[in-house]
Order: structure tokens, then C-alpha cells, then sequence
């Protein structure tokens, strides 16, 4: 006779949670094992793992910690690896809460949610600066490092008391980190960014943390929050003063700190507002929102309050671009060769940064023609120490196949001659 687990977990659940892990791929943890690994004894593993999370045996093991730029910046952030069997063992709890908390969450969380991305939450604040004049730039100092674990389980067993998922949520948020050199460090509070459960969770948190009270205690405010990042809307500058008082002290009480030099009051300027203000330019989610040239409906110029890529963005696009050497190392390879390894960035680009004012993407995507020209005079020595020659070679080859590269596709191509 079986003897009967005291968790009851369905095995369906453990194949679909390794196939969302199997589809969003990701290295491997602290135990070196890779996806491919452990798909060599595909079925033992999973039994294995559904094994211990059903008799509540299963630890899991430290994450593994590694620093990655920041986009644009000289600066890193740390990132945990889980193992592939602890992202799958999370991405079981995930199957199984997210559809318990996502009704509760509000219309303008749009961090890590179904049917929500981060261009939805662009959009909207392009439209709410257009009507109200203020906005407050919030920056939580360390906030995946600081989250409040007693605050966290509070609100998971808000919305579920079964109880593997409440053993299992709190033993990964006191999983061990460990660092390149081997060394492990114990941690009282935060949840590891790179983890399966912790967008969940950090967006549980927020819940009750901002969202719910922004609604309970000003319910006629309105803003966009993506995970940590979160614009507020205001009429007026005294408004918003007040506001962001009462959002540092309400974040204070839940043990986070703003940013003092990041956190700012923006006024959303443009032809029909008078008067000025220190900060009139914000960034949020890839996009610098400042005063930017536009045509009305009959083809006048105005100034309106608009979104663009920032700048901070277009510098990482350039890096990557710069990284890829075109010119100096790819020489033995074809234009159609390159193209396929170019293309899939630059129409991810093009549909991020492009969906907002798209013209502000095209200096930025004119470094990967610059790049394009100087591969045509390292390949090809009648044209080397030709520029304006390579350039019309480039444009006829544009000409003949225009949408050989992505970036011809979107309107930026060499001339002719």
C-alpha cells in the first residue's frame, strides 16, 4: 500500500511547470546543472522533486549570485540563480497562487501580469500627463533586497492557508545566497531578483503596500506601477508635495526608504502650461517623458509632454550594437548572415522604443548603419578608403532588397548615391 503524501500536489502541475521553465530557459544554479542536464533523466527528476514537495521534504538550495550591468550605467545588480529544479518547484507555487491573488490586483499594477506589459503602462501615463500637470518619480531604494518577509507571508496567507504553499514561499525567501567564490551568506529580509516566485510575490507586497492604500487613502489619484517603478499623478504642485509625504511615510511604516536624489516632482510642461519647475523630464520604463515637438490634426508644430527612448537606453542599444564588432570581426560572414543575427534585436528595439515617438530611436539605430558602411570597407578593398562610395554600395543593396535588414524596413537607409 502507497503511503499517502501529506501534501497533495498534482503531478500535472510539476509537467506544466517545467515546461513555462523549459520555455523561459535561464542558466544554471549553484549545482551546474543546465536544462539540457537534467532533461537527460527528464521523468526521475520530476518525480524526485514532486516526491519531496508532496512529503514536505524539499530545501531549497542556496541561489546562486551573480552581478549584472545596469543598463546604460558603469554600475551592477545582483541577480539570483536558482537551480532549474527550484524554479520549476516555484513556478509549481506560482501555477498554483497566482490564480488566487491576480483578481485582487489593481487595474494599474502592470508588473508581471497576464494580458499586462510594460509599453500599457507608457501608454497610460502618456495620456494622464496630458490631463493632470504633476507627477511624482518614484524610486524605492533597494527594494528586492528589502522586502519585509514578516509583511510578505502576511499577505500570502491573506488569500491562501494551504499550507505546502505558505512551508515553501517562506523557505525560498530564506534560501542562502551563495557568491562566485563559494562564500554563503545568510539574509533576514528581501527576496532574490531572477526567482520564479519573486515578481509574485514583490507585486503582493505592493498590493497592500501602495496600491491598496493609494485606492483606500486617495482614491481620486491615479498612477502606473511596474514592479518597484511607479509614477503618481497630480494637479497641483502643492498636490503632489503632499502627496509624496505621506508616500515616503506610508512606505517607511513597511520598512522601504525613496530614494532621496531619485525620487522627484516632475511638472508635465508643454505649450498650454505656463510657468517652470526644476524637473520637467522624468524616466520611466525605458522612456523619457519631457517636452517634445508634435503636430495637431492640421499639421501645425506644438509642444506637448511625450515619451521617447531615453537616454539611458539608447546608450545600452549602442553598446550592444558596438559589441557585436560588425566591422572589424565579421568579415568572413555575408550582408544575409549578418542579418539574421541583427534582426531579431532590432525589431525588438523598433517595437519597444519605437511604439512612442519613434523619430527619437533613429539616431540611436543609425550607429548599427555607421556599423553596416564600415563591414562594406573592411570587405571590400576597392571601397576602403572610400566612405560616400561604401554608403551608395550600402543604399543600392537597400534598394534591390529592402527589407533585408530590419532597420531598412524601418526607414533608416544609406543613400544611394
Amino acid at each position: 500500500m502507497t503511503e499517502a503524501k501529506p501534501y497533495v500536489i498534482s503531478k500535472h502541475v510539476v509537467w506544466e511547470a517545467y515546461k513555462r521553465v523549459k520555455a523561459n530557459r535561464g542558466a544554471a544554479g549553484v549545482d551546474g546543472q543546465s536544462l539540457a542536464d537534467f532533461e537527460k533523466d527528464l521523468k526521475g527528476n520530476l518525480y524526485k522533486l514532486w516526491n519531496r514537495m508532496s512529503s514536505g521534504s524539499y530545501f531549497p538550495p542556496p541561489v546562486r549570485l551573480v552581478e549584472i550591468p545596469k543598463a546604460g550605467t558603469d554600475q551592477t545588480r545582483p541577480l539570483g540563480i536558482p537551480t532549474v529544479s527550484d524554479r520549476i518547484a516555484q513556478m509549481v507555487v506560482k501555477l498554483v497562487l497566482e490564480p488566487q491573488v491576480e483578481p485582487h490586483f489593481h487595474a494599474d499594477s502592470y508588473g508581471y501580469r497576464p494580458g499586462k506589459s510594460a509599453l500599457d503602462a507608457v501608454g497610460i501615463t502618456r495620456q494622464r500627463c496630458w490631463r493632470r500637470s504633476w507627477v511624482i518619480d518614484l524610486d524605492i531604494k533597494g527594494f528586492f533586497d528589502n522586502l519585509d518577509w514578516n509583511l510578505v507571508m502576511r499577505a500570502v496567507r491573506h488569500h491562501t492557508d494551504v499550507p505546502w504553499i505558505l512551508l515553501y514561499v517562506e523557505r525560498w525567501l530564506r534560501a542562502q545566497v551563495q557568491h562566485a567564490d563559494g562564500r554563503l551568506d545568510e539574509r533576514t529580509k528581501g527576496s532574490p531578483q531572477g526567482s520564479v516566485i519573486s515578481p509574485l510575490l514583490s507585486n503582493l507586497f505592493m498590493h497592500y503596500a501602495f496600491d491598496e492604500w493609494l485606492r483606500r487613502n486617495f482614491p481620486d489619484v491615479q498612477f502606473a506601477r511596474y514592479a518597484d517603478d511607479a509614477v503618481v499623478h497630480a494637479r497641483s504642485l502643492a498636490e503632489a508635495e503632499g502627496l509624496l509625504a505621506a508616500i515616503r511615510k506610508r512606505l517607511a511604516e513597511c520598512h522601504l526608504e525613496l530614494h532621496p536624489v531619485k525620487t522627484k516632482i516632475v511638472y508635465c510642461k508643454d505649450d498650454d502650461r505656463r510657468g517652470t519647475h526644476e524637473h520637467t523630464s522624468f524616466d520611466f520604463l525605458g522612456y523619457t517623458f519631457r517636452p517634445r515637438r508634435a503636430k495637431n490634426r492640421r499639421g501645425k508644430l506644438f509642444v506637448s509632454f511625450l515619451p521617447g527612448v531615453s537616454n539611458k537606453a539608447a546608450n545600452s542599444i549602442r553598446a550592444t550594437i558596438r559589441s557585436w564588432r560588425i566591422g572589424s570581426t565579421r568579415n568572413n560572414q555575408s550582408l544575409e548572415d549578418i542579418a539574421k543575427f541583427v534582426n531579431p534585436f532590432v525589431r525588438g528595439w523598433v517595437n519597444y522604443y519605437g511604439r512612442y515617438y519613434p523619430s527619437a530611436l533613429t539616431p540611436t539605430l543609425r550607429s548599427l548603419e555607421r556599423s553596416l558602411v564600415y563591414w562594406v570597407r573592411r570587405k571590400f578593398k576597392p571601397l576602403r578608403y572610400h566612405q560616400r562610395n561604401a554608403v551608395h554600395w550600402l543604399g543600392r543593396v537597400a534598394q534591390r532588397e529592402p527589407h533585408l535588414f530590419a532597420l531598412w524596413s524601418h526607414g533608416i537607409r544609406p543613400a544611394s548615391g
